[in-house]
Order: structure tokens, then C-alpha cells, then sequence
């Protein structure tokens, strides 16, 4: 579109954001100053880094989340002037319903991210019509052996990270897990109470990834990474900042 090639150049260069680097290396805390330069800014940094790849690599990964969060942040991705025929695009996490279920996270990034250029990427489910959960969960640690480049995850009002949900049964399970992708249970809650077995990432599949990048929005997600970071602990928010390189966390208020 005509907008967004300036969109992208004006905002990569306009000091609209502060950088915090953490101490310790584990997390870079990009803070901006309102949701339309954290949308884009996010956008570009995403847009640069598969850029980079795709100079360097016939093919790029992509990981998403589908939380809604993010969406604005696809939106404008979606107009980077990336080669996108060459870049493959996956879920950190799915419910498990079919991917043409408009609840499903496939179908809230196939309207949000694969349009506009990025309608030439490669969309991967994780969910399969006909296939057990099992066998959905085998196919994505099959596909995780790909090198993959940058994985886009939203931080929750309870610390949770894709679909590695504190309440859920599972959450320790997952956590401790070699795996790539585990199936678990979702915690029962006003949100996700229709929606019983998931699919998600692991922070093992996640320190497979060269850039993560980690969307937070307000006070409570800020004080969240910041008490992560300064003392530790043993939710996923940590095992992120463990694992792999730096996390870099874009946040607003």
C-alpha cells in the first residue's frame, strides 16, 4: 500500500521509544509511547530481522501468536515489502478446533497477517481436520527441526506466555518439557472454558528461535516482566528469559 513503505522508514528512524536493557542480558525493554508507535515499531522490528534472513537464507520462519493483542501488530506487518513467498508462517499455540473455526487462533492471523503482501507467505496450522491431537502435536515438533527466525508471543495479565497458561493442569509439565510443542489442558475460565485441549510452544521449542519477540501492554503485564527479571522464579515469563538469546519485550502503556 502507499502508506506503508513510509510507515516503515519513518518509524524506524524516529526516536519515539526508550530501550532498557537489562542488567543481566536476558531482556531488552523497548518502551513506547503510545499503542500506534508500539503497533508499528514491533512491526518493523519483526519486518527487519526476517529481512536480514532472507538476505542471508532461501527461506524464513515466522512464528505467531494469534492472541488478540498482536493482531494490530500483523496488520502492519503484513505491508512490510518483505519477499514473503519465501517466508514460512507458524502458531506458538492453537486451540484445539478445526483451523477454519473462526475461534481459532489460525483463522484471527490468517485475516490479520497472511493479506496484503504477506498473502504470499506459506500459513502453517497447527491443527489438522481428522487428525487426533496427538498426531497434530507430533506433525509441529516435526516441523519445529526448521530454523526458525523470529516467534511473536503476547504476555497475559497472569504471566502467561502463547498457550503455557499458570492455571493450566499441565503448566509444569510444559514447562519442564524437551519438546517443542506439548498438547495440555486450559485452564477453566470465563475466557477459555469452551475451548478444553490446546496446543502449545514450550520453552524448549522457544530457545530454538534466534529473535524472540514478546508483545506486553499496561502496568500489571510491565511490573509482571520486571519482577521476572529482578527476582527471578519459575513460570514461563522466566524460562523465556533463560533460554536462547535476549528477549526483546515491547511494551506500552
Amino acid at each position: 500500500m502507499h502508506h506503508s513503505g513510509m510507515a516503515f522508514g519513518f518509524l524506524a528512524s524516529t526516536p519515539l521509544t526508550e530501550h532498557v536493557p537489562d542488567p543481566s542480558g536476558a531482556v531488552t525493554l523497548h518502551v513506547h509511547r503510545d499503542s500506534h508507535v508500539w503497533t508499528w515499531a514491533a512491526a518493523v522490528a519483526v519486518a527487519a530481522e526476517l529481512r536480514r534472513d532472507l538476505q542471508a537464507s532461501p527461506r524464513s520462519r515466522l512464528l505467531v501468536s494469534g492472541a488478540a493483542p498482536a493482531l494490530p501488530v500483523y496488520q502492519a506487518l503484513s505491508r512490510a515489502p518483505l519477499d514473503w513467498a519465501r517466508v514460512d508462517v507458524g502458531l506458538t499455540d492453537e486451540r484445539w478446533l478445526r483451523p477454519d473455526d473462526p475461534e481459532s487462533r489460525a483463522a484471527a492471523v490468517r485475516h490479520s497477517l497472511v493479506v496484503e503482501h504477506a498473502a504470499a507467505a506459506r500459513f502453517e496450522t497447527l491443527t489438522l481436520v481428522g487428525r487426533r491431537i496427538e498426531d497434530a502435536v507430533a506433525t509441529a515438533n516435526a516441523h519445529a527441526h526448521q530454523p526458525t527466525q523470529v516467534a511473536v508471543l503476547v504476555l497475559g495479565d497472569d504471566g502467561s506466555v502463547a498457550g503455557l497458561a499458570p492455571q493450566s493442569p499441565d503448566y509444569g509439565r510444559a514447562l519442564a518439557s524437551q519438546q517443542a510443542y506439548v498438547a495440555l489442558d486450559a485452564p477453566i475460565g470465563a475466557d477459555e472454558a469452551p475451548w478444553a485441549r490446546r496446543i502449545s510452544i514450550t520453552p524448549a521449542g522457544l530457545a530454538r528461535v534466534r529473535m524472540r519477540v514478546l508483545l506486553l501492554r499496561g502496568a500489571r503485564q510491565r511490573e509482571l516482566l520486571e519482577a521476572s527479571t529482578a527476582g527471578g522464579g519459575q513460570g514461563a515469563l522466566h524460562a523465556l528469559q533463560q533460554a536462547g538469546g535476549p528477549l526483546q519485550a515491547h511494551w506500552r502503556p
